[in-house]
C-alpha cells in the first residue's frame, strides 16, 4: 500500500547548513526542520529567508519535512 504524504503550506524562518531550513507552519504555528527536494536542487531552485513554501510530510512522522514548492 502507498503512502499519503501531508502538504502544509509555511515561510522559512532560518537558513541552516547542507540544505536545510526551519520552517514555521500557517495552520498551528509549529516550527519544523525541513529538506529541498531532489528536483528542486536539480533546476538550482534558491529558496530564501522569509519565502512561502509548500512541505510535505510522512504521514508517521510529522517533525521532518521536505520542500516541494516555493510560492511567490
Amino acid at each position: 500500500m502507498k503512502e499519503t504524504k501531508i502538504k502544509k503550506e509555511g515561510v522559512v524562518s532560518e537558513v541552516l547548513p547542507n540544505t536545510s531550513f526551519r520552517v514555521i507552519l500557517n495552520e498551528d504555528n509549529r516550527e519544523v526542520l525541513t529538506y529541498i527536494s531532489g528536483k528542486m536542487r536539480i533546476h538550482h531552485i534558491r529558496i530564501l529567508l522569509g519565502d512561502r513554501v509548500i512541505v510535505e510530510f510522512s504521514e508517521y512522522d510529522n517533525t521532518k519535512g521536505r520542500i516541494v514548492q516555493r510560492l511567490k
